[in-house]
Parts: structure tokens; C-alpha cells; sequence
């Protein structure tokens, strides 16, 4: 079964590792070893969250001589916020309807 691209990006997101590896990302490239660095994790494990961060396509590979420093590439975190985002309206829609009822029912009590 082929997986849509948003849940790759979810499934990407869902990992501390691979977020702080993000976050390191957005102060600008950085090479394997580099991203590496802050990790209590080997090297073949970096580079296995490397991977599931350029399929859900939050990061790509560059080529520079011999380096191949990576760079987060954000687009894909926009479309997910996008789709949070109908979900956030929702809630706001229904607080602002419970806000009205509270209002209702206490300008009721104040009456009798």
C-alpha cells in the first residue's frame, strides 16, 4: 500500500531524533558527521533518520566537492501546518460556541 506524502512527513516529524535534526538544519547546511555531533547515536543511525527526512522530502542532499552537506527544505512542514490548520479553526469554532453558551446561561442565572 503506497502512503501519501503527509503521512511520511507525520511519520518524519514523529521522531524527537529526527526534529532536533531539523532544528539543527534550519541554522543552515551541515554535513553527516556535523549533524552527528549532539547524538548519543552511531553515525549508520544518523544517516537511517537522514533518509526518512529526505523521503518525506524535509531535507535534501547537496553536493559541494567532496562534502554532501544536507538542508532542511520546509515546504512539506508548511503543507502539514496547512492541514493542522482546518483542525485549529474547528476548536476555535467550538470554544467560541461553548463561550457564547457559558454567556447565555449566566445572563439566565442573572435574571432569576
Amino acid at each position: 500500500m503506497a502512503t501519501d506524502h503527509l503521512s511520511e512527513v507525520f511519520s518524519a516529524l514523529a521522531d524527537p531524533t529526527r526534529r532536533a535534526i531539523l532544528a539543527r538544519l534550519s541554522q543552515g547546511s551541515l554535513t553527516v558527521g556535523e549533524l552527528a555531533e549532539p547524538f548519543a547515536i552511531s553515525a549508520p543511525a544518523v544517516t537511517k533518520h537522514l533518509k526518512v527526512l529526505e523521503r518525506a522530502g524535509l531535507i535534501k542532499q547537496n553536493r559541494q566537492k567532496q562534502m554532501r552537506p544536507r538542508e532542511l527544505v520546509a515546504e512539506p512542514m508548511k503543507e502539514a501546518l496547512d492541514w493542522i490548520e482546518q483542525y485549529r479553526q474547528f476548536w476555535e469554532g467550538s470554544f467560541d460556541r461553548l463561550d457564547a453558551y457559558l454567556t447565555e446561561l449566566q445572563a439566565k442565572g442573572a435574571q432569576q
